[in-house]
């Protein structure tokens, strides 16, 4: 990247370091106001830190942008990043939106936007990147792409208007799902539940399951129930099982109504149990197999992509059936043990028969101690006949142990309610 231009796209994920060249955080996107008559100018940069708090960075205080990488004069205040009013992100309202040429030739799509440095060291706008629409009748045919300045071209809407989340929402495919939902949430309002209409299901689903409970509430809302009904589906049971925790009791019953079925019983099974119990925390669905299955099987079903890390660590061994509550539960095999024998040696023969279970009405605090007092990852849940209704995780418990805003502070922070004042 050149010193002078740098497309914001490009920017986006490059890591910031102070002059010594500690690593700070990473760029998340780029602020700029409104000229009347000049390009908009930049006043600084959504900046990631440790503790996925976005922050905001004065473009004063960048000294150099340059080969993948931004150096500051190691200045940064952590407040949390809240958008002025006047203030527009480009990569989250800027890309998608629609502009026309001045010359009368038609309009385009912003797909990146090129910011410059002039001798006085103020960063502006300069060119675009657009997209024109496509002369091709093929569905998998794109417009041709052209460069512009800003002032060959207008915009018909007000300035600072989003107009499409499109484009934002492809920028956002590689973001984790803790890393979306932190993303989300420090968009406006209005903007946030527009790139929840366009993400998939699955997507949104991945993202609420790391939001505050309120948060999840506000957009599974304001999606309607239908689509609600949708994204709840794609959530583990335990994640909705808590948001539906937070309903009235009559609309509860309606989104459980419109889910699928399947599902839906999954959900309605833990609603049973009280939020600080064992049955509260744990999810429905953790691998469980027969005693004759062998460690080739084992190893092949935790080998999902889309498998929890922690519940991949151990399969539960029990009596048929294997779904939820199964049969009677005869051990766990934890993933290491696994390794140590060879692909066909039977389940039955490797079961862990020391591995306690709790009960579904033990205590919160009963089953951190357990998980910390044996070094387990997860940890089995039967009922009363010593059946498998599902498994606590570590990421459950810890999730119930921190506090509600702990995804605002930095690790080594101690948590604090988010003070007034100026950010900068």
């Amino acid at each position: 990247m050149s010193t002078q231009r740098v497309f914001v796209a490009r920017l986006v994920g490059c890591a910031v370091f102070d002059p010594a060249g500690d690593r700070l955080g990473k760029v998340r996107d780029v602020v700029v106001i409104y000229r009347r008559d000049d390009p908009p100018r930049v006043v600084g940069l959504v900046v990631e830190i440790p503790g996925r708090r976005n922050v905001f960075l004065s473009i004063g205080r960048v000294t150099s942008i340059r080969a993948g990488q931004v150096i500051t004069t190691g200045l940064i205040n952590v407040r949390r990043f809240q958008q002025r009013g006047g203030e527009v992100r480009v990569m989250a309202e800027m890309l998608g939106r629609k502009v026309y040429f001045t010359d009368g030739s038609g309009e385009a799509v912003i797909e990146d936007v090129a910011i410059e440095r002039d001798r006085l060291g103020m960063w502006d706008i300069g060119q675009l990147f657009l997209r024109k629409p496509k002369t091709s009748g093929s569905p998998f045919a794109k417009g041709p792409t052209t460069f512009a300045d800003w002032q060959d071209v207008r915009e018909q809407q007000s300035p600072g208007e989003a107009q499409s989340a499109e484009q934002l929402v492809a920028t956002y495919s590689e973001l984790k799902p803790a890393d979306l939902a932190n993303t989300l949430l420090d968009l406006p309002d209005e903007r946030l539940l527009e790139v929840a209409e366009e993400l998939s299901d699955g997507r949104l689903a991945d993202a609420l399951e790391e939001m505050p409970e309120d948060d999840q509430v506000h957009i599974l809302e304001a999606l309607g129930d239908e689509r609600a009904a949708d994204i709840l589906d794609q959530m583990e049971p335990d994640d909705a099982a808590d948001v539906l925790a937070q309903l009235p009791e009559d609309q509860r019953e309606e989104l459980l109504e419109l889910m699928e079925p399947e599902e839906a019983e999954d959900v309605r099974a833990l609603l049973k149990y009280g939020p600080d119990t064992a049955g509260g925390l744990m999810t429905s669905e953790p691998i469980v197999l027969s005693a004759d299955s062998t460690v080739a099987e084992a190893l092949a079903l935790i080998r999902r992509h889309e498998l929890h890390p922690a519940l991949a660590a151990a399969v539960f061994v029990t009596l048929p059936p294997y779904e939820t509550p199964t049969g009677r539960l005869l051990g766990t095999v934890h993933f290491q043990r696994m390794l140590r024998y060879p692909p066909h040696e039977r389940l039955g023969a490797i079961i862990d028969e020391t591995a306690d279970a709790v009960p579904a009405t033990a205590s919160a605090a009963e089953v951190a101690r357990m998980l910390a007092s044996y070094n387990l990852v997860s940890l089995p849940v039967v009922d009363q006949a010593h059946r498998l209704v599902g498994a606590v995780s570590v990421d459950d418990m810890l999730d119930y142990l921190l506090p509600e805003d702990w995804r605002s502070h930095d690790g080594d922070e101690t948590p604090k309610p988010a003070a007034g004042g100026a950010r900068r």
